[in-house]
């Protein structure tokens, strides 16, 4: 559904010229769910305006939805739905009539695209909502009013960006089961950058990371999160004990990454639960209380710590262009 290599695009000033995307190859299979993740800065929307048509890539090439992406456009924004970060709703307007007009742009008759705004509108939980004026809606309704603008010409393949951005919990989690509806029920091959790692860990079939201009990891939620070495263990201790623990567990099967603060001591093992045992006997032989103890499973950060060397979620507050 997406084939894409080399993908590449440079802006050009005055005083610089900033290498946004950096030959970029992607590579998307008809009815995946595939999330795009990287801070900001990364690449990540200029990549997503480029297969949108939004923007002309410098240099590479594309296949977007079975049409060239440089020699027919045209093609490839019939063929695709774009759910902007924004939103393209216009507040002053009513539900319906704002299906009705995208509907319209796609070349629909009045009555198809009546038609199937009812039937986007009822798949969506906006069944009732027609008559509402958009600047009326909950942040969620909107969110899935733009979902419906984004479907109302039945595209084979969706951009979603950022769709959950500013939801409140519950209305995120709502929205997760519309999403994976489309690929589930409709076929539709879903395309969706997103800050949120827990959104891309529940909901995505693949992962791509993109920093500074290139992607550094692409696989399975779960074949990403195996490339990080271990389990991380964090263990409370009396400020007087943490160098002696921190030996204890640096001689443990496997540990490594020993780090510490002024009463904990982190490292990783290759199973958490299997080495917490000889990490408390060898705690009390040593006469040292421990006052807390965490394991956690590698987390989507985790690998994006591992192929970047920063922490996904520190990075969303660097300012840049993304």
């Amino acid at each position: 559904m997406i084939e894409a290599r080399g993908l590449a695009r440079t802006f050009k000033s005055r005083s610089r010229t900033v290498e946004a995307v950096r030959g970029v190859d992607i590579d998307v299979a008809a009815g995946e769910l595939v999330g795009f993740l990287g801070p900001n800065g990364a690449g990540k929307t200029t990549t997503l305006r480029m297969l949108t048509t939004l923007l002309r890539p410098s240099a590479g090439s594309a296949t977007v939805a079975g049409r060239d992406l440089l020699t027919d456009s045209l093609g490839v924004r019939r063929q695709i739905g774009y759910v902007a970060q924004g939103g393209g709703s216009a507040p002053e307007c009513r539900v319906v009539e704002e299906i009705e007009i995208q509907g319209r742009f796609y070349g629909l008759s009045k009555a198809e695209s009546i038609r199937r705004g009812r039937a986007l509108a009822e798949h969506l939980d906006l069944d009732g909502l027609e008559q509402r004026l958009v600047r009326t809606l909950s942040g969620g309704q909107k969110r899935r009013l733009d979902i419906a603008l984004g479907l109302i010409h039945s595209p084979r393949l969706v951009f979603l960006d950022e769709p959950t951005s500013g939801l409140d919990p519950q209305s995120r989690a709502n929205l997760w089961q519309h999403i994976r509806s489309l690929r589930d029920e409709h076929g539709v091959t879903v395309f969706l950058t997103t800050h949120y790692l827990d959104e891309a860990d529940a909901l995505c079939d693949r992962v791509l990371v993109i920093d500074d201009g290139t992607i550094v990891a692409a696989g399975s939620p779960d074949e990403l999160k195996s490339t990080v070495s271990g389990d991380g263990v964090t263990v409370g201790v009396p400020a007087e004990s943490t160098v002696d623990a921190a030996e204890i567990a640096g001689h443990l099967p496997g540990a490594h990454e020993v780090s510490t603060t002024e009463d904990t001591v982190s490292f990783r093992v290759p199973r958490g639960d299997t080495a917490l045992p000889e990490l408390l006997r060898a705690l009390e032989a040593k006469g040292i209380a421990m006052t807390s103890i965490q394991v956690q499973r590698p987390s989507l950060d985790d690998v994006f710590l591992t192929v970047t060397g920063r922490s996904l979620r520190d990075a969303q507050e660097v300012p840049g262009a993304a």
